[in-house]
């Protein structure tokens, strides 16, 4: 009204003119404030301050009641020392401590933001929910206070923003953006502001507080959407892991916690009590030192604040730079399937191949931890060895000739029964100290003490068999010996140019035993025959050898990869049959190595002897082989003769007379598998890229460096260029034996001598190994690319062999197993049954086995061994790969098989 009256008075008088001009003036600043007012939501002070205590007394509230939850079970991060202590040979009942959790919450990050703010929700809490809800809102009108603050300084904007738009931060870490509709709204609120101006002081601050509480309203319930939709995606997520862990065969209350990072040592849990599982504590997963772990550790304590306890295990979630066991982002090497274009296999190259049987994957329910195990009802016992004990094959045979009943005849049907340990059995004595003596009931043959006690072979002490080092030819020490043939060549340089030797006819392999001493590998090789047991008694003293024997096959060894082969006094008639056995030596020498040959007729002019050095002189000169020098050793009394075999083929084409024929261009001298022996000699490789064309490097440079052959255009098994992949290899398995094997398993490596690598590719797990007291017999399977000769190249040893066959070793001979991704493959093509009692059979009492491999078949593998009564130690999954630790029992069944 008063504005009424000026404005009539203004009309009739000039001279209140200027009065009239002050009072628009003061009305336009008005309609300017309350503009402002209704247009930018300023948060007083106290509302501020008010936002900072909840937000402090929420957070404050969640770590209080974790603390409450978690009075009695503090997470404790495990350490080496933790973990060794747990778990001894026989763990026993784990530690909570060495549970994980099964319901940590996985930790993302803010857009930039390395440590975000996490709420603890409150189920069916609605003090908390109305605190969580002020508590966004709140969070709005500062995001809005500030986005206003930067339209006033920017020109360029002439717009202002509606009140909490912008990016929200919500309790969650998820990021809220203005969506098109709050955009249009935000105009239609702008054209209100003229018609806002008319209204009221009071109306204004009314409409202007329903319109806040509106849009805050608004945005609390599109952000719950946000919430439900990505919960409702993890559960899926979470859904769909299950159904693939599902389909493992594993037994209920049996789950494999995901694998940590190949640097990181993985936590421990048991499955001899699978019910422990259900009360596990929680417990962080142990990280690298640092900021940003420590506060992962603090975010874990966080998430532990929800625990679900459940019977079933759901699998941990690892943070996103978690590597996968078996995948690429973790180092691991995946076999390419376009280098089985690039790599024979034994299958492919072995002429004369034992057909296999086509037996397809078990057709079982994959429930079989209450398979039936016994003992096997057969004449060897507790010696048993299937492939070389097949009565009924050996019962066939038209000839014994060539030594065909000491040959491997598998059985038709492999074995599922149970080898018994003999009576009175104990676990094996350590290394080095087995080396001299071992337990007499482990071996208990005495055969051998009878007939070679004088030449200080071996002999009975109590209740112990001792070796006092020395062989026929070696009488007083294995040590002396290996000097004096040293002495003869020089060159040969034990452990520098010499690395990896065959003995043949070992005897209880006295000579490779100390050959450890000068760092050098020895194959020591004998028969199954009446000299009983002795390559038993080379494996209890934890020495490397197998049992097989010089027969009518060829040795499953691949050409040109021994540095020197050894026979003192071994029994073998080499200069028969056109010397069809020493041609066989011939094929797994080296080019440039050496055949020390310490025999009688070396050193005695008796008849028989004379005579077959004759033969033996003409053949060693038809073959081209230099006899570098005869040496007489005056302590043992007894000679060698030492020849060189020649590094190029100019003497084969010199030759006058060819009584030794030279093999055919198509006879490949590296198919060993079921092949019959050749009367001939391949010729020597002189390409530079040649494998065999030159010598390796001197141990140890050797095992680390890439074999000169291998060369960039070839695929290496893993999908890059051979040299690459070999270092690869490497790299991969020495990161892991030493960041996981050593530490992380729940094994005890001091009582760990004899090591085979069920499927080796490059042998870096056994180069992995070299700083241990350990020796590793790598097995590259027949079907696998032949990878062999480079495992040779590196100063290390193995062998060919097929799984779906018992092994030629005797029962209780190896302390430790390892099988990278065997199973899976293998189980196409044969049972795993039969493969599980074969490392039953083959490993000691307290020995141990770890398994990389599919998820479904670490599963399968699990259930047996507990079949088996196996204490399983550990076994980890993730997408779908696992691993799995486990030892052997003392257990054995009291029924036995029916006789075959």
């Amino acid at each position: 009204m008063a504005s009424g009256k000026a404005r009539s008075k203004q009309r009739s008088s000039g001279s209140s003119y200027t009065s009239t001009a002050t009072t628009i003036v003061f009305v336009a600043l008005c309609v300017l404030g309350v503009w402002m007012l209704t247009s930018n939501s300023v948060i007083p002070p106290q509302t501020t301050s008010r936002t900072t205590t909840t937000s402090d007394e929420s957070t404050s509230a969640a770590t209080a009641d974790f603390s409450s939850a978690n009075k009695n079970s503090q997470p404790i991060e495990l350490t080496d020392k933790k973990i060794s202590e747990a778990f001894e040979d026989n763990p026993g009942q784990l530690p909570d401590e060495a549970i994980k959790s099964d319901d940590t919450t996985q930790l993302k990050e803010t857009n930039g933001n390395e440590n975000p703010t996490q709420l603890k929700e409150t189920n069916d809490n609605e003090r908390s929910q109305m605190e969580h809800e002020i508590h966004v809102a709140e969070s709005n009108n500062q995001e809005s206070e500030k986005d206003s603050r930067d339209e006033s300084k920017n020109d360029e904007e002439s717009v202002p923003r509606k009140p909490g738009s912008g990016v929200e931060e919500n309790p969650q870490g998820l990021q809220g953006k203005v969506s098109v509709e709050e955009q249009e709204k935000q105009k239609e609120h702008e054209n209100q502001v003229s018609e806002e101006s008319s209204l009221s002081q009071n109306q204004q601050e009314e409409r202007r507080m329903n319109n806040q509480e509106s849009n805050q309203k608004q945005q609390i319930q599109e952000e719950m959407q946000m919430n439900d939709q990505r919960k409702k995606q993890e559960e899926a997520q979470k859904q769909e892991h299950h159904q693939q862990k599902g389909q493992h065969g594993l037994e209920e209350g049996t789950s494999h916690d995901q694998i940590e990072h190949d640097e990181a040592v993985p936590l421990l849990s048991s499955n001899k009590n699978d019910n422990h599982r259900s009360q596990a504590k929680p417990s962080p997963r142990r990280t690298k030192t640092g900021s940003s772990e420590t506060q992962n550790s603090n975010d874990q304590h966080e998430s532990h604040s929800k625990i679900d306890n459940k019977k079933e295990e759901k699998p941990t979630q690892l943070n996103p730079d978690g590597s996968l066991l078996g995948g690429e982002s973790s180092g691991i090497p995946k076999e390419s399937k376009e280098s089985k274009k690039s790599w024979s296999t034994q299958a492919d190259q072995s002429e004369n191949q034992k057909e296999r049987r086509k037996n397809g994957p078990d057709d079982q329910d994959g429930s079989i931890y209450g398979y039936t195990w016994q003992l096997c009802n057969v004449t060897a016992g507790t010696d048993y060895i299937p492939c070389l004990d097949n009565e009924k094959a050996l019962k066939k045979l038209r000839t014994t000739r060539h030594f065909e009943h000491r040959e491997r005849h598998c059985p038709e049907e492999a074995p599922t029964c149970l080898v018994p340990p003999p009576d009175g059995y104990k676990r094996p004595i350590e290394w080095p100290t087995s080396r001299d003596k071992i337990w007499y009931h482990n071996v208990p043959h005495t055969k051998l003490a009878e007939v070679k006690g004088h030449q200080n072979w071996v002999k009975v002490s109590g209740e112990f068999l001792t070796f006092p080092g020395g062989g026929t030819q070696f009488i007083h020490g294995a040590l002396h010996y290996i000097d004096f043939i040293e002495e003869a060549v020089p060159d040969i340089a034990w452990g520098k140019r010499t690395r990896v030797i065959l003995d043949v006819g070992c005897g209880v392999a006295s000579f490779g035993g100390f050959l450890f001493e000068r760092d050098v590998l020895a194959m020591s090789l004998a028969p199954k025959d009446e000299h009983e047991a002795q390559v038993q008694f080379a494996l209890e003293r934890g020495i490397p050898a197998i049992s097989a024997v010089m027969g009518s096959q060829r040795l499953p060894f691949p050409s040109r990869v021994f540095d020197i082969v050894h026979c003192a006094r071994c029994r073998v008639p080499w200069h028969e049959e056109g010397g069809r056995l020493l041609l066989e030596l011939n094929r797994v020498l080296r080019p440039g190595g050496f055949f020390v040959w310490s025999a009688t007729p070396v050193y005695q002019t008796l008849e028989e002897d004379v005579e077959i050095w004759k033969e033996m002189s003409a053949l060693t000169k038809s073959m081209c082989w230099e006899l570098v020098t005869i040496k007489k050793d005056k302590l043992n009394s007894v000679g060698a003769a030492i020849y060189h075999k020649p590094t190029s083929n100019e003497c084969y084409d010199q030759r006058k007379q060819n009584a030794t024929p030279m093999c055919k261009s198509d006879d490949d001298p590296n198919a060993a598998w079921y092949v019959a022996l050749q009367s001939c000699m391949h010729r020597v490789p002189e390409g530079e890229v040649e494998r065999g064309s030159r010598w390796p490097q001197n141990w140890p440079q050797r095992l680390q460096t890439p074999p000169y052959w291998l060369n960039k255009s070839q695929m290496g098994i893993y999908g890059k260029p051979a040299p690459d992949d070999f270092a690869r290899d490497s790299e991969h398995w020495g990161r892991m034996v030493s960041k996981t094997y050593l530490s992380g398993l729940g094994i005890s490596w001091d009582n760990v001598r004899n090591v085979m690598d069920m499927r080796a590719v490059y042998g870096g797990f056994a180069a992995a190994l070299k700083d241990l007291k350990v020796w590793v017999m790598n097995v590259v399977n027949i079907d696998s690319p032949d990878t062999l000769p480079i495992i040779y190249e590196r100063g290390l040893f193995g062998i060919y062999h097929d799984w779906c066959e018992s092994f030629s070793t005797y029962p209780r001979s190896y302390d430790l197993l390892h099988a990278d991704h065997l199973f899976s493959k293998l189980k196409k093509r044969c049972k795993i049954e039969p493969v599980m009692a074969e490392i039953d059979r083959i490993v000691r009492p307290g020995g141990k086995l770890i398994v990389r491999d599919e998820s479904s078949t670490i599963g399968e593998v699990e259930n047996l061994l507990k079949s088996l009564h196996w204490e399983v130690h550990l076994t980890f999954s993730k997408n779908q790969e696992g691993i799995l630790s486990a030892q052997k029992s003392e257990w054995r069944p009291d029924s036995y098989a029916a006789r075959p």
